[in-house]
């Protein structure tokens, strides 16, 4: 079976009502969107809209954005772009331009942590994947990049990069410091040829139950140069560590100094939800709109291509970021759709809504990320994801002490059981944590699992009842196994007849018009 049979049984597996990925013909209309993006010269976009209700726009060059967040790292900060307490209270104070671009180069993790996670404000970090040293690219080397990727983008182009040799948009380049190598090996052409990855199934997408669909690389790597999908599917893989040869992924990046606290990892790779991601993404696929779960703040860093991405504050109701009422009948809500449609109309309405309603202090903020640009998305905040070329990432989500507030009040009432193990871990590695927890348990009038009888009463029911769901659900399974097996060997049965019937026509005798009858064996046909 090849790459197109593959794909053909993927797609019908994760969205089995769509008959025609093709139907809206994005893949013709999507290059000039696409090349808009990567011309411009102002990547960073906002609207916002005053407690008066008048509307801002606000466009920045890379250039510009980068002097901002030097202003921004000198002055530590300003207070914050918007988060949630946890408490469910919002913080909306917008001193600090969003998002902020800083260089790895010249930003100390104490900076980082200070001025922009502690704050909750959006960050872009460029250089992590070079060794934290990467200068910028020329303007002949963007121009160059620039139109290697309008050519990915139109599908005429299966390896390269966003730019130089090394696809990361520096060409020519002298970089100094450790490189990571994915910097090296997630080029899509080295991918392709990679003995420890290409044969090696990974998941792009999930059908109606909750199963995973995956592909081998070597075949999901064909699709994405092929495909004419409008909204194509997505590697976006969680347990690659868990396949021998994938887990070398693990070998190919670094977590970034200024990520390294994880406090979910207390808890064990075994116990805790997933929480990294290895990324391929063809252009026109992506994420819509989301917040990460469990209070969590995310870093994604791009190896490979270009993003695009739109951010909106915690304190913008779901109904607005969402943009359900603005869909129009029979229209898509898939990332393409959101980004090229649906977004504009989200916009459009919060300007003529004059601030009021549940457009009061409506913030959106949009930007594209090149390769080698890492994304801090702080806990709470809503984004989407549109990948405007083909691109290869990683991203991971964390537990910090500067959000541990929210994730713990979060956790322990999502992962009931988990958290109880991470407060006994909190005991041992990080005390002062673990009375901040019970603190906040206190506050709220909060009782743990193991602490509450009646708790794991029903937690055992509910246990129980998945359980029989399951039961019954594969029983299902089997017995529509068992009436296509029953309905084969019917089908068979009558073709059989059938041709006994045929073979005796052929050898009637004739003068009284009886038949002659002879046996025919099913070797015979």
């Amino acid at each position: 079976m090849g790459w197109e049979e593959k794909a053909a049984k993927a797609k019908k597996g994760h969205r089995p009502s769509l008959r025609d990925w093709e139907r809206d013909g994005l893949a013709g209309a999507f290059p000039p969107f696409a090349e808009a993006l990567l011309a411009s010269e102002e990547p960073y976009q906002s609207l916002e809209i005053s407690p008066s209700g008048d509307a801002t726009e606000r466009r920045r060059s890379r250039e510009r954005a980068r002097e901002a967040g030097r202003r921004a790292r000198r002055r530590g900060g300003g207070g914050g772009a918007g988060g949630t307490s946890a408490d469910g209270s919002t913080t909306t104070t917008t001193t600090t331009a969003v998002p902020a671009v800083l260089d790895a180069a010249e930003t100390s993790p104490r900076e980082f942590h200070d001025a922009f996670e502690a704050p909750c404000v959006p960050t872009v970090i460029r250089g992590i994947p070079y060794g934290d040293r990467g200068p910028d690219r020329t303007d002949d080397a963007g121009a160059k990049a620039e139109e290697e990727e309008k050519k990915e983008c139109d599908g005429r182009s299966h390896g390269g990069g966003a730019g130089g040799p090394d696809g990361d948009g520096r060409e020519g380049a002298e970089l100094s410091g450790a490189r990571w190598p994915a910097a090296r090996r997630w080029k899509l052409d080295a991918l392709f040829d990679d003995s420890d990855l290409a044969d090696r199934p990974l998941k792009c997408g999930e059908d109606d139950d909750g199963y995973t669909i995956r592909m081998k690389l070597r075949h999901f790597l064909e699709y994405l140069r092929y495909n004419r999908d409008d909204s194509p599917l997505y590697i976006f893989d969680a347990t690659f560590d868990e396949d021998r040869s994938a887990k070398r992924i693990l070998d190919d990046y670094r977590v970034p100094s200024y990520f390294e606290e994880d406090l979910l990892g207390l808890v064990g790779e075994r116990r805790r939800p997933p929480y990294r991601w290895f990324l391929v993404g063809p252009c026109r696929s992506g994420t819509t709109v989301h917040i990460d779960p469990l209070g969590t703040s995310a870093w994604n860093t791009l190896v490979h291509g270009v993003k695009r991405w739109v951010l909106f504050p915690p304190h913008v109701p779901k109904s607005v970021v969402k943009g359900r009422k603005l869909l129009l009948p029979g229209e898509d809500d898939e990332a393409i759709h959101y980004f090229t449609a649906i977004l504009p109309r989200i916009k459009r309405r919060a300007a003529a809504s004059g601030g009021t309603g549940e457009h009061a202090g409506f913030a959106c903020h949009e930007f594209t990320q090149f390769a080698g640009e890492t994304v801090f998305v702080p806990r709470g905040w809503w984004h989407a994801v549109l990948n405007v070329t083909h691109t290869v990432g990683i991203t991971q989500n964390y537990c910090s002490s500067r959000n541990f507030d929210e994730v713990w009040t979060r956790t322990r009432s999502g992962r009931k059981k988990m958290a109880c193990t991470w407060l006994r871990r909190l005991d041992d590695a990080r005390p002062e944590l673990a009375r901040r927890a019970r603190e906040l348990n206190r506050r709220d009038g909060f009782v743990m699992w193991e602490d509450d009888p009646e708790e794991q009463r029903r937690w055992r029911k509910k246990r129980a009842e998945k359980e029989r769901r399951r039961r019954e659900k594969k029983e299902r399974k089997e017995k529509k196994k068992e009436r296509e097996r029953s309905r084969e060997r019917k089908a068979k049965k009558e073709k059989w007849g059938e041709h006994r019937t045929a073979e005796r026509r052929r050898d009637g005798d004739g003068e009284d018009g009886d038949v002659a009858m002879r046996e025919v064996s099913p070797g015979d046909y």
